[in-house]
């Protein structure tokens, strides 16, 4: 309910009002939706779910390329955000949750591959890949692009 200032207090979500918005949001981007629901009614579980990420992740724009390796389907797209763990991809046709690809991303003179998984697929927007096989050249580059992310998130914060 809201409070006051206009606000909405922190209380447990009614199993009826849950239920509603399960119904609503899709729960396949890693439960973000329901983070969404959380901000309204409790912020504070919403920020403890936000940090158990596995790593930070970051803003990180470059081009890519998803291959589904069994039909050889190429799908161009492009990264917005890079963890450790992952990446986003903005493309307007993922791959389903689940598809085994191979993504390969170029940025400036750099190049990395891994093997992925599809964590989550959202249409028209993108999909979330978790990398599970990177080889030593690739994880070196992926090193450096995160530590020249946080180079960079520290410049801009101050």
């Amino acid at each position: 309910m809201p409070n006051g200032e206009g606000s909405w207090q922190s209380e447990a979500v009614a199993p009826e009002v849950l239920s509603w918005l399960l119904k609503f949001w899709d729960v396949g981007r890693a439960g973000e939706n329901i983070v969404s629901c959380w901000q309204v009614f409790q912020p504070e579980a919403a920020i403890a779910y936000l940090e158990k990420r596995r790593s930070p992740r970051y803003s990180f724009i470059a081009s890519a390329e998803l291959i589904e390796q069994k039909a050889d389907v190429r799908i161009a797209s492009r990264v917005s955000e890079l963890s450790l763990h992952g990446c986003y991809l903005d493309m307007m046709n993922p791959f389903p949750k689940g598809t085994m690809v191979l993504v390969k991303i170029a940025a400036g003179d750099a190049f990395f591959e891994a093997k992925a998984n599809v964590i989550y697929a959202q249409p028209n927007m993108g999909a979330g890949l978790g990398f599970l096989e990177i080889k030593p050249d690739s994880q070196a580059v992926l090193e450096r692009w995160l530590d020249e992310a946080e180079q960079e998130k520290q410049r801009q914060s101050g």
